[in-house]
Order: structure tokens, then C-alpha cells, then sequence
């Protein structure tokens, strides 16, 4: 087996973020969940939501892309695989990934649906909805998954999300083969609560066939894969059936289970939280490169929480900071 070149290969949704500040009553107008993801099926429904918010800001997004960038910005070696059209918002995205020295190789799809853009609504508490129009990302074929960078990844990191499109799912069925016959390991983030919904029974295939060796998950997706509300015991029955879980509980912290070790940290105090996008990816962002770095579950669950604070502090769910060295000094 040669040594892999990137410490993580991610596949996910390639999308441009549109952030706008809003107002619960906007919110609340819009028939809107504060705080969740909607999809939108249209790209005239999204151009019409697009047209009622507020000035917005283009920020390069997608959940995975999110957590690569991250990595990146911490000095670890990455790759993505995500669909894009050969359009603006796909320039914009394909620039902004590769300037942070990620390996993204993946062809523009031409004609079809054009790049995926979310429209984010931030409320003044620092809570974003968010209302996403997926166009080409849904449409990631086969083809654009090649075995030379799946195997060149120590780690596979799959995004929930993308699950719920068909031709995608096939996509990353076929990494996950390419992956372990390059005898590399897997990652899944559950993404949200309605993916887990939705395809439960097929992620406890994967978990439950050894395919999955580290699963991120938040308390309400691990209360959604195990139907209880009990988050304890939620966590320690998941925690049974995977090598390594690693659950969020916001302002609460994390914990992460690996066999019999277990760890649980609280979260990095934040002087104001201005936009909760992203912080998710970045904190995953920390955790593996702690990993990358041959850390314990602790040290390792204390960089996603550094991470994650400073995603919190803007707006946007890329990092500002120099992340390398703010979490070299936190750690101290």
C-alpha cells in the first residue's frame, strides 16, 4: 500500500452560499424553519427568494467542501469531488476551493442544471435557515470518481447530504469500494436530521457491514438514527455499532467514542456568535486533522471546537483566522 498524498479526499455538494442578515418575522412570513435546511426544487423559486432578501454575500459553501477547507487552512493536505456547472457561481467555487490548495479536479457539467447555490438567512442570534437549490451538484456521476485520488486519501469523507439524489449515491458507493480496496478509511457526516430520515435503514447497511469507520453526527441526528429522545443512551448504543462516532451538542460541546475510549469536551467560548453556517464542517475540520496528526480523541475534539468558534464569530462558513496558528496557540 503506497502512502496516500492527502490526509482527506471529501465528496460532497459543490455550492456557492448567498448570506443575507434577515428578521425572525421574514422568517416567519416565509412559512420558513428557523434554524433548519429546506431544499428547493426550482430555479425560478430560488431566483424569486433570492429577489425578496437583503443584500447578500457569495461565499464558496457545501458542508464537505466546508470541512476540506478547513483542513486546508490547517496545513493538512486535501482533495473534493463535487459537481459543478460551467457557469459563473461554478468559477467562483472552483476558484475559491483550488486557491486554498485543494486538489479539485472534477469537469464542469455542461448544460443541465447550473451550479448549487443556498440562500442563507442569518437572524440577529446568530441562527441561519437555510434554503438550498442543489442544480448540478445532485448529478455527480461515476465517472468523476477515480480510484487514483480516492486511494491517494488516507480518509474518504462522505457528506450526508448528497445521499439523497440518486445518480450522487451510486457515486459514493463506488468511492466507498474504491476506498477500502485501497485500504483506506471511510467517513460519514449525517448531515441533518431529514437525511437520517430518510435513509436510516441504509446508513446502519453501511455501519453495520464495516464500511463506515468514523461517523459525525449532532444530538438530534443521533436521536433520529436510534428513534429515541434519550440523547445518552442514543449516543452510547450508536457509539456500539461504529468504530469511532463523534457527536456535536452545540453550545454543549462534543464528545467522541472510539471502542472503550471516550472523550467530551466543552465548547470555545465565543465572545459574540454572529452565524452558526458551517460550524459543523469546521469543527469535523479540526477533529480529523487532529487525527491526521496522530492526536488523542481529546486534543483532537478540542481543535474542532477551536474551529468551530472561530466559524461562529463571522459571517460565513469558511475560516478568517489563520487557523494553523490559533489553534497551535489555543492548544498550548
Amino acid at each position: 500500500m503506497t502512502n496516500p498524498a492527502y490526509d482527506v479526499v471529501a465528496i460532497g455538494n459543490a455550492i456557492v452560499d448567498i448570506l443575507s442578515q434577515s428578521t425572525d418575522e421574514f422568517i416567519a412570513a416565509e412559512g420558513m424553519t428557523k434554524g433548519s435546511m429546506a431544499l428547493i426544487f426550482d430555479p425560478d423559486a430560488a431566483d424569486d427568494l433570492y429577489s425578496r432578501m437583503g443584500p447578500g454575500q457569495e461565499v464558496s459553501g457545501g458542508s464537505a467542501a466546508n470541512t476540506i477547507a478547513g483542513l486546508a487552512a490547517l496545513g493538512q493536505p486535501t482533495g473534493f469531488i463535487g459537481q459543478i456547472a460551467d457557469d459563473q457561481l461554478g468559477q467562483v467555487f472552483a476558484h475559491d476551493i483550488k486557491s486554498l490548495g485543494v486538489h479539485f479536479a472534477t469537469p464542469p457539467a455542461t448544460g443541465g442544471d447550473p451550479t448549487a447555490r443556498c440562500l442563507i438567512l442569518i437572524t440577529p442570534d446568530g441562527q441561519r435557515t437555510m434554503n438550498t437549490f442543489l442544480g448540478a451538484a445532485q448529478f455527480l456521476p461515476e465517472s468523476a470518481v477515480d480510484a487514483e485520488t480516492i486511494g491517494a486519501g488516507a480518509i474518504l469523507y462522505l457528506e450526508g447530504y448528497l445521499w439523497n439524489a440518486e445518480q450522487s449515491r451510486d457515486a459514493m458507493k463506488r468511492a466507498i469500494k474504491m476506498a477500502r480496496d485501497a485500504g483506506r478509511r471511510v467517513a460519514l457526516t449525517l448531515s441533518d436530521t431529514f437525511v437520517v430520515e430518510g435513509h436510516r435503514d441504509e446508513f446502519f447497511e453501511l455501519i453495520d457491514a464495516g464500511q463506515i469507520d468514523l461517523l459525525f453526527a449532532n444530538d438530534n441526528e443521533v436521536r433520529a438514527m436510534m428513534q429515541t429522545d434519550d440523547i445518552a443512551a442514543a449516543v452510547k448504543n450508536l457509539a456500539a455499532r461504529v468504530p469511532t462516532l463523534v457527536c456535536t451538542h452545540g453550545p454543549k460541546g462534543a464528545e467522541a467514542h472510539h471502542g472503550d475510549q471516550h472523550a467530551r469536551v466543552p465548547a470555545e467560548p465565543v465572545d459574540h456568535v454572529v452565524d452558526t453556517t458551517g460550524a459543523g464542517d469546521l469543527f469535523a475540520a479540526g477533529f480529523l486533522a487532529g487525527q491526521a496528526q496522530g492526536r488523542d480523541l481529546e486534543t483532537s475534539l478540542r481543535m474542532g471546537a477551536i474551529c468551530a468558534a472561530e466559524c461562529i464569530s463571522h459571517v460565513g462558513p469558511r475560516p478568517l483566522a489563520d487557523l494553523k496558528k490559533l489553534v497551535a496557540e489555543k492548544l498550548r
